[in-house]
């Protein structure tokens, strides 16, 4: 079996250890199928189950932020119990479950109006089973995301050169599998129905499980399980703490299950793991740590905090940005209209295109010194992010016919958000695996992806601001939405840019404690 020493000599893959093919595949898969069946969720909400914006962007952010708070808990239970590998292989099952269930697409809801009021019929049936899969795919990404990328950590040395280019590369793989998922799916939508887009989700979720079943044992006794021994271990009669942890994980499914009927407390709950978390790593860090390592963790967790900011405006383009592609875009490209879902691929194309640039980039600006320190680039990040609202703001005010805004605006919007996106989400996990301690990384992973989940809560409730007060099953007013849209998101442009700058202005104070070069 490969050391995790052996694997960091590892060149075989373009100077990279050919485990990280394994790691790419993988995520590229997932991504594919997380990716595909979001492009298509805020759709669903409103017409397919006739949910209002504002309902539909509270169940959308709802989603998305328990998407990236089990993270926490698949890091912890793989760092003291399951192991990288074993976590990644539960966390596909369980997402290949999900996505498959969300192909049971059922009735679609009616409105009628009566006395002046509309009323609209849902099939309680195929509503149960959507909140249900959608619980299966938070607990599949919990034990899935973090623990992937802990695995593309685990191949290099902390010192190691390549680290930032290996997450460059793998933030690759996670979006080619993003920009196929949102073309494929949105099409699929668009000619077929929501139930063959949500089913080529799933198939490719079987494929991403088949890829790391393949290549699973590349990555030696260092994603194995901390203790074989535990695990069989009987704690009841005859069954063990392996199975414990599984019938807990099924616990957690219908904990999602139930929080998705009511998300109102899926803020309490993240606010309070929040703190929780917060607390655990202040804690460790002051009373674990030596003096270096407890400025880097500390560090660390401060940096976090930016991207709750970032994310917060960066995902209306899965729910607020996608209705107002479909409400207020001409889509029209050479005669053929363009799902507004597959605009989501945008994004991912930008970065498949961009991600390489940047990692010549970043290696040529670090052999002479002139890299951007890690809080530098998340300063750039939040200020590349407010200038594409703006520049949105502007082209949108330009048009005509509030349902022909031309697409060049939210093309130039999608490039900057891209490039602010490779200044922070790849840095930043590679920022997460190079400042924690080794022995807490998977935890300090989950918290990464908690911060994400703040970010994509808030994300929902600004995209509920978009909506105007329209009512579930009533029609949309084209002019009204633009207009709602122009407001809200010329106040998260300047609010971006403001904060960026200040970031950059205390960068070399943050840069400081964190006891290295770059």
């Amino acid at each position: 079996m490969e050391s995790s020493l052996s694997l960091s000599k590892d060149t075989s893959f373009f100077g990279h250890p050919k485990a990280l093919v394994i790691c790419f595949l993988t995520e590229m898969w997932e991504r594919f199928s997380y990716y595909g069946m979001r492009a298509l969720l805020i759709f669903y909400l409103t017409q397919h189950f006739l949910f209002s914006d504002q309902i539909a962007a509270g169940i959308f952010g709802s989603y998305i932020s328990l998407v990236y708070i089990t993270p926490v808990i698949g890091g912890i239970i793989s760092d003291r119990y399951l192991g990288a590998t074993k976590s990644v292989v539960v966390g596909g099952v369980l997402l290949a479950v999900g996505h498959l269930g969300m192909a049971i697409e059922g009735n679609a809801a009616s409105s009628s109006s009566l006395d002046g009021s509309i009323i609209v019929e849902r099939d309680e049936l195929y509503l149960q089973i959507f909140y249900l899969s959608l619980a299966f795919i938070i607990m599949g990404v919990g034990f899935l995301k973090g623990n992937i990328s802990t695995l593309v950590g685990s191949l290099y040395s902390q010192n190691d050169v390549r680290r930032d280019g290996a997450f460059t590369l793998f933030y690759m793989g996670i979006n080619a599998g993003s920009f196929l998922g949102a073309l494929v799916c949105g099409f699929l939508l668009q000619y077929k129905g929501f139930s063959y887009g949500f089913g080529a989700a799933g198939i490719g979720m079987l494929f991403g499980l088949a890829v790391f079943l393949y290549g699973k044992n590349l990555f030696g006794q260092a994603a194995a399980p901390k203790n074989p021994q535990a695990l069989r271990q009987n704690i009841l009669p005859f069954i063990n703490l392996e199975i414990i942890i599984y019938l807990l994980i099924g616990c957690g499914i219908l904990t999602c299950y139930q929080l998705m009927q009511m998300p109102s407390l899926v803020g309490g709950l993240l606010s309070a793991s929040l703190l929780l978390a917060t607390a655990i790593i202040v804690t460790y860090s002051l009373t674990k740590c030596e003096p270096r390592d407890r400025d880097r963790m500390l560090v660390c967790l401060f940096l976090m905090s930016y991207q709750i900011i970032f994310w917060a405006l960066f995902e209306q383009t899965a729910s607020s940005l996608s209705l107002m592609t479909d409400r207020n875009f001409d889509r029209v490209i050479l005669g053929l209209e363009i799902p507004a879902a597959a605009f989501q691929s945008v994004n991912a194309f930008f970065i498949i295109l961009l991600a390489p640039l940047f990692n010549v980039a970043w290696v040529a600006l670090a052999k002479k010194g002139w890299e951007p320190s890690t809080p530098a680039k998340f300063a750039l990040a939040l200020i590349q992010l407010g200038i594409g609202f703006l520049l949105l703001v502007y082209g949108a005010s330009l048009a005509a016919d509030p349902a022909k805004v031309a697409l060049i605006w939210l093309i130039l919007m999608y490039l900057l958000h891209t490039t602010g996106e490779l200044c922070i989400s790849p840095v930043g996990l590679s920022m997460t695996s190079r400042l924690s301690t080794p022995s807490v990384v998977g935890m300090m992973m989950g918290c990464w992806f908690l911060a994400s989940a703040a970010g994509n809560y808030v994300s929902g409730m600004i995209a509920g601001l978009t909506g105007s007060g329209n009512i579930e099953g009533s029609p949309i007013d084209p002019e009204i939405a633009l207009q709602s849209y122009i407001e809200v998101y010329m106040a998260a442009g300047f609010y971006s840019l403001a904060i960026g700058i200040f970031a950059l202005i205390i960068t070399p104070l943050i840069k400081k404690f964190m006891h290295e070069s770059i």
